[in-house]
């Protein structure tokens, strides 16, 4: 305890380190656990420290520090989360643990900052599903662009990337279309005609709307041609 108070946290979480196999169960066991994973923290070393406050929930599930922990735990996978490029499994985690947190306590003083942190996180997610959708267009794989963005506007109906993945569903499903098959095109040239009616009722003032209804005039050409 004097290396924490003193604010040597290395020092302090070697020995707690140590002082955990030896007195678990027994008086001091919680407090070491906490100041452990407090240690850990304060070392920047999220992810031991995430793994010290679960394992405190655990050991001591009705301590008055419970909840503080199990708050802990979720902000430790938090500032594990990554930027959005990146693989996005701990940001999973991180919202799965601050969810089941706000179940256990709903009235905790933590709601509104973890409130925030939601919206950061599912906001990550929100663009790497994006980047991965637009991804398969600008590589010219039109059905799984056209599944991705589809998939995407299912699962994100108040985003900010709305408009450009409705252009881009558009766009990716009428090359889908012509490049179909005989049999299969009229049907897909068809979905086009659908999604342009999408487009230009939601975003009737967008951005696209030259090239959408370009796109809607190749469409329908193509429809009377067969």
């Amino acid at each position: 305890m004097n290396y924490y108070n003193n604010n040597s946290f290395s020092k302090a979480i070697q020995v707690f380190e140590n002082l955990t196999l030896y007195y678990r169960g027994q008086e001091h066991g919680e407090d070491i656990v906490w100041y452990y994973g407090q240690s850990l923290l304060q070392e920047k070393d999220y992810y031991s420290a995430a793994y010290q406050f679960k394992r405190f929930t655990k050991q001591y599930p009705y301590s008055k520090r419970a909840e503080e922990a199990a708050f802990l735990a979720a902000y430790c996978q938090y500032k594990e989360s990554p930027e959005y490029s990146l693989d996005q499994t701990t940001t999973k985690m991180a919202i799965s643990d601050f969810e089941h947190f706000v179940e256990r306590y709903p009235y905790s003083t933590h709601i509104p900052e973890i409130n925030g942190y939601l919206d950061e996180m599912r906001g990550k997610l929100m663009r790497k599903d994006y980047e991965i959708a637009y991804g398969y267009y600008l590589i010219e794989a039109y059905h799984a662009a056209y599944v991705s963005l589809q998939s995407f506007l299912n699962n994100y109906p108040d985003s900010p990337y709305r408009e450009d993945a409705t252009f881009y569903l558009l766009r990716s499903g009428y090359e889908y279309a012509i490049n179909s098959t005989e049999e299969k095109r009229p049907e897909r040239l068809k979905q086009v005609i659908n999604d342009f009616e999408k487009l230009s009722s939601s975003f009737r003032e967008s951005k696209y709307m030259a090239e959408a209804q370009e796109i809607y005039n190749k469409t329908r050409a193509a429809m009377r041609e067969k």
